[in-house]
């Protein structure tokens, strides 16, 4: 062998690069993936695998960006499992809202792969290792599933379901659900607020809701043919309804009005509940000194419970036995009196109260207060004249004088009056108001205390006679009543505190007059001959 020829690889030389070729090429054939390097991993939960196993094909929007690398499910007796996957770089950034489906290839099922969708801008990106919830995952509807899921008694339902559907919607029924779609924004934003309401205030509302909402389940179905009694009267409610339908239809037209008028009241209770819990705050410190209260009225209880014991009762059942009788017929006896007693209550009520409380109307003479206030006024007058009397009969202080203005009276009287009168109110009725007993009281209308003043009655003005014959007339009338008023001064024995003059009184004197009323309380000094 010559020293320049060049030295051939051993066989055995060759056979371990072979190898590690072969290996190669096995490896980038099955992996395709570069060794040593690092990929992005991450988890979601489903809540069936679907025969998703390792080395299935990951994509986003068709395209090919990862595969499973791991299948672990999380209970031998559960579907739920945890899918793990590797991503290539264009399949990044995922966000935190991204949703992963479980898809076919083909329409009759084989091969599956996971279909991302990576969310939304908005949201915050995830970082390797991340593990989305299950709420975010879906898994397909197994052709099986479909075909258990629709028995015949399923499919004779679903049947009656389209054509009722479709009965509903003819006949105007389409044109109506057009109609109502501009109410769906509002009804969802609502319903949102009360879906958002359930939640509660406090941390465990709704768990404590949810938890009591269990015993109510339970409680059902320990009754089986209640509840079955109660699907079946409310399919004959629904039947009743289906066979009303035009008075459900109007009925329905009327629900506008009547949310329109409550939604004002309802208003009102809302603004009224501040009030409401006030009251209770108020009302706990009674509730909780309720307890005492109760106690201390066991005592009675208890004898109030032997008083009606059947040993009692019975005696008092015989005591009662010969009253009973006489009672009923009392009862029935009294029904027309009562039944006037309720026509005069109602008259009372709707006439005769609202009348005291109305005012009369007087330019001239203004009233001070209503009818009930003004009617009683002269009732301490004629209570100081019922003092005056003795066994001859009553007797009233009057005071007499003449007047400047005469109207004839007919029948050759005149009244005269100091002043002129300047008119007459209330004016005499032309005729007397019709009496109707036959007529309910309630329901006539009050009294009307308005009045037009009629004009005064003619008269003139007159003037005294100057000739000595009246005037010697006048003097001796005045000495015949001094005389009389004496002498009745001195019957009462009141001589030494009234006294009779024939002068008349000067305004500075008037004030004397007041003690009149006070009949021995008064002294009067005046001076004889003033």
């Amino acid at each position: 062998m010559r020293r320049n020829q060049p030295r051939r690889l051993s066989f055995f030389q060759v056979g371990v690069i072979a190898i590690v070729l072969l290996l190669l090429v096995t490896y980038f054939g099955f992996t395709k993936a570069v060794p040593f390097r690092h990929h992005y991993t991450i988890g979601a939960m489903f809540k069936t695998a679907n025969n998703i196993k390792p080395g299935s094909a990951v994509r986003i929007a068709g395209v090919n960006v990862g595969k499973v690398t791991e299948v672990k499910l999380l209970h031998p007796d559960d579907p739920a499992a945890e899918v793990k996957m590797r991503l290539d770089k264009k399949a990044l950034p995922l966000h935190a809202d991204a949703t992963f489906k479980i898809r076919p290839r083909i329409f009759l099922e084989g091969n599956f792969f996971v279909d991302i969708q990576p969310g939304t801008p908005s949201a915050p990106t995830t970082g390797d290792g991340h593990v989305f919830a299950v709420n975010q995952t879906s898994s397909p509807v197994q052709l099986d599933q479909i075909t258990t899921a629709l028995p015949s008694f399923t499919r004779r339902d679903l049947q009656r379901l389209l054509q009722e559907l479709s009965t509903g919607l003819s006949h105007g029924g389409a044109t109506g659900y057009n109609r109502s779609i501009r109410y769906w924004e509002p009804a969802y934003r609502n319903g949102s607020m009360v879906s958002d309401a359930t939640l509660g205030k406090a941390e465990h509302d709704l768990s404590g809701y949810i938890k009591n909402a269990g015993q109510v389940a339970r409680a059902l179905d320990r009754e089986p043919p209640q509840l079955q009694s109660l699907v079946a009267d409310l399919n004959t409610t629904a039947h009743a309804f289906a066979v009303r339908d035009v008075q459900l239809e109007q009925a329905i037209g009327e629900l506008p009005r009547t949310l329109a008028a409550g939604l004002p009241a309802l208003r009102e209770l809302n603004d009224s509940f501040p009030s409401v819990r006030r009251f209770v705050s108020d009302f706990r410190p009674a509730t909780r000194s309720s307890g005492p209260a109760i106690d201390a009225t066991l005592p009675l209880v208890r004898q109030v419970r032997g008083l009606v014991s059947r040993p009692e009762l019975r005696g008092l059942v015989g005591d009662l036995r010969p009253t009973v009788p006489d009672l009923a017929r009392l009862n029935k006896s009294t029904v027309p009196l009562y039944q006037q007693v309720s026509l005069a209550s109602n008259c009372q009520n709707d006439v005769i109260l609202p009348w005291s409380h109305d005012k009369i109307e007087d330019p001239t003479f203004a009233a001070t207060g209503p009818v009930y206030q003004e009617s009683t006024k002269p009732l301490p007058g004629l209570a100081g004249e019922s003092r005056s009397g003795d066994a001859n009969g009553q007797w009233f202080r009057v005071l007499l004088t003449g007047g400047q203005y005469a109207y004839p009276m007919g029948n050759g009287q005149f009244l005269f009056n100091g002043r002129p009168i300047e008119g007459v109110n209330p004016p005499m009725p032309s005729a007397r108001p019709p009496l109707r007993p036959d007529v309910p009281c309630e329901t006539q209308s009050a009294p009307d205390l308005r009045t037009n003043p009629l004009p005064p009655p003619p008269g003139r003005r007159v003037q005294g006679s100057s000739s000595p014959a009246a005037v010697a007339y006048r003097e001796k009338a005045m000495q015949d009543a001094v005389k009389w008023l004496r002498r009745q001064i001195d019957k009462t024995g009141e001589s030494d505190q009234l006294r009779a003059e024939d002068t008349p009184l000067r305004p500075g004197e008037l004030s004397h007059l007041s003690g009149l009323g006070k009949l021995g309380h008064f002294k009067a000094k005046v001076a004889k001959g003033r």
